[in-house]
């Protein structure tokens, strides 16, 4: 319960990267051997996903800061850039991607879809791992103030955090929410407001909840022999789930205020964040897509790989 894994003489590695490697690394090597399996070119697919993760970092980070312009006011360009203590977003990581995967397709005349489905049970794992990696930093993330029977009430900062399995570790995260008559937000000093400790959503587990259940669909997907059923399946399924799930409970700024109930005595909800608003055109198109692949006449098989695909 530390959001770092090593501080060896002061060279540190965090949890969250650690964690989001891992579900990459093991993502590529499902899709490897599903490629193999179908007669895709593995090494493409490789060079592929690592360009796809390079540029899908930029594009989350990008995302994320441009949707929590509060968090960053006053802040350097090292601040804006710094994705060490978390804060990256999936669905800036997603359009970012995309691009990539569309030009390999333009430069070496591949089927985008073919491809991009296999990429589903990976990005599942990512999410797993960075929300894995969020409930490590504590203060990332963060749910809104509730009274609900589920709501989690972090601890102290510099509480000892399971004794002796975290030898001299103690819990730097969450410092509380300071809550004042316009905004609540992360903060260990509330000057204008009441510091309030708990309970809150506990958003961070509500995400790795979202991922498996991802990546459980993402396998029965790919039983299909329609290229892109999975691909749009994902994007659908993950849109509505973050926007409906998560989003829902998650202390970020609201750009549509309709619906704001967060406090001790509250459901701890709140209706519309830039990312519940950017998931409805988003599903909707996930929908028309999934119309159409679904109308499309159905392949006999999952195809082999074309000249160019087996000379890249």
């Amino acid at each position: 319960m530390h959001p770092e894994l090593i501080d060896l003489f002061g060279f540190k590695i965090a949890w969250y990267g650690v964690l989001i490697t891992a579900g990459i690394a093991l993502g590529l090597a499902i899709a490897t051997n599903i490629a193999r399996r179908r007669g895709l070119n593995e090494r493409l697919l490789s060079d592929m996903t690592i360009s796809a993760i390079g540029w899908g970092i930029v594009g989350a980070r990008l995302f994320y800061v441009l949707t929590s312009p509060r968090e960053f006011q006053g802040a350097s360009f090292l601040q804006l850039i710094n994705i060490r203590g978390g804060g990256i977003s999936i669905h800036g990581g997603v359009i970012f991607g995309i691009a990539v995967i569309l030009y390999y397709q333009w430069r070496y005349r591949i089927n985008f879809y073919r491809y991009a489905d296999l990429m589903a049970p990976g990005l599942a794992l990512g999410i797993i791992g960075g929300r894995l990696g969020n409930f490590f930093n504590g203060s990332d993330t963060m749910g809104r103030s509730t009274g609900l029977p589920l709501g989690f009430t972090w601890p102290e900062v510099g509480t000892p955090i399971l004794g002796v399995f975290q030898s001299a570790r103690n819990w730097v995260g969450m410092p509380g929410l300071c809550v004042t008559s316009t905004q609540t937000y992360v903060s260990s000093l509330c000057p204008d407001g009441q510091l309030v400790r708990g309970p809150v959503h506990l958003t961070q587990i509500y995400g790795v909840l979202i991922g498996v259940a991802l990546l459980v669909a993402a396998f029965y997907w790919l039983r299909s022999n329609r290229p892109g059923w999975v691909f749009w399946q994902f994007i659908l399924w993950y849109s509505v789930l973050r926007g409906a799930l998560e989003e829902t409970f998650r202390l970020n700024p609201l750009w549509w205020k309709v619906v704001l109930l967060e406090g001790p005595n509250q459901p701890g909800i709140g209706l519309f964040t830039a990312t519940q608003l950017f998931s409805v055109p988003i599903a909707l198109l996930a929908l028309y897509m999934l119309w159409r692949i679904g109308r499309a006449p159905l392949e006999s098989g999952n195809g082999t790989r074309s000249s160019t695909e087996a000379v890249a």
